[in-house]
């Protein structure tokens, strides 16, 4: 058997992350011709758009991998944020949601620990019904995601929320040093601790085997033993887990929040999970490779950005790019076959 050289295994490398190699390639090129692009300011605003949509992701891996979707996501990000913001308003703010008599000025955590507990239902509304009363994820997902949308509207009146306790702020946008302009964002390490703990589910659990099984054959996993219903229930709710927490990070991170947050972040997240090798076909996937994914993709906006392009036409590149992904994924899995 003749031993693969260096030059075929980058070949190969390159072969299969197409569209990875050719976004750092034109981030090569935009550093070297525009000014300030390869700075600490650019790198720590990378981290941290790339950490929250990396949690999002995490969320979203799962679903794909067992041949699912959760289109739902950003809506209930967005949800997460509003709620967050409401319960953390300062008492003292004029333009507080709700009068401190109705809802008081809240401890952080315990705001924090509210909104997961609500993304769990949410999520855990998602796996009943795709699980038990088999609507595909795509209609069941499209659904919560309007009436998400709804009860956000209605929660917030569709008003902008803001007047945040300085801690919750700080906690979150805070950052660790800063010699010559560099800092870490302490957003970094929180994605950090995740990605480390969804690496061990997946590798080093039954939940991840489960979770690869039916992705690859749901049929064959279920004969085999597998409950299918309660691995597919437990997804949806770490997914909605993830979504929360999310929100709960970008409403400060942003320093406000509003009905329209999260638009569009689950497409996002899809496409950075499929840039990173999450096929949509099931059964694949892995939590470097969507981390990839999504920093790739949050490149790609900054490059835009340093180019001057008109921020409508970024849409359509970002567009293009997911639809380019997809299409590449399905093809090696029609090559496989």
């Amino acid at each position: 058997m003749k031993k693969e050289s260096v030059s075929d295994k980058i070949f190969y490398i390159v072969k299969s992350n197409p569209i990875v190699f050719l976004l750092v390639i034109a981030s090569i090129f935009v550093g070297i011709f525009v000014e300030n692009f390869f700075s600490w300011g650019s790198l720590g605003n990378l981290i941290s758009n790339t950490a929250i949509r990396f949690l999002i992701a995490l969320g979203v891996s799962g679903c794909l991998i067992t041949k699912g979707t959760d289109l739902s996501a950003g809506r209930q990000v967005g949800f997460a944020a509003c709620i967050a913001g409401v319960l953390i308003q300062r008492a003292s703010y004029a333009g507080r949601r709700f009068s401190a008599q109705v809802i008081p000025e809240m401890n952080m955590f315990i705001v924090l620990f509210i909104v997961l507990i609500i993304g769990a239902v949410i999520g855990l509304i998602n796996g009943f019904i795709i699980s038990r009363l088999k609507v595909p994820p795509f209609i069941t997902t499209l659904g919560t995601q309007t009436i998400v949308y709804g009860l956000c509207l209605v929660f917030t009146d569709a008003q902008p929320i803001g007047g945040f306790q300085d801690s919750y702020i700080n906690l979150v946008t805070g950052r660790i040093g800063k010699v010559d302009g560099f800092y870490l964002p302490y957003l970094l390490f929180i994605a950090a601790i995740f990605g480390v703990l969804f690496w061990f589910i997946y590798n080093k659990t039954c939940h991840g085997k489960y979770m690869y099984a039916i992705g690859g054959n749901e049929v064959a996993a279920e004969v085999s033993g597998v409950n299918t219903k309660n691995t597919i229930l437990r997804i949806y709710v770490i997914a909605g887990v993830m979504y929360a927490l999310a929100g709960y990070l970008l409403a400060a991170k942003s320093g406000g929040a509003s009905a329209s947050m999260g638009s569009g972040y689950e497409l996002e997240a899809i496409a950075g999970c499929t840039i990173g090798g999450v096929s949509t076909t099931g059964g694949i996937g892995t939590i470097p490779g969507v981390l990839v994914g999504v920093l790739v993709f949050e490149l790609l906006k900054i490059v835009l950005q340093f180019l001057g392009v008109n921020p409508y036409y970024n849409y359509i590149v970002q567009g293009l790019v997911i639809v380019v992904a997809v299409a590449l994924d399905i093809r090696k899995y029609i090559a496989k076959k």
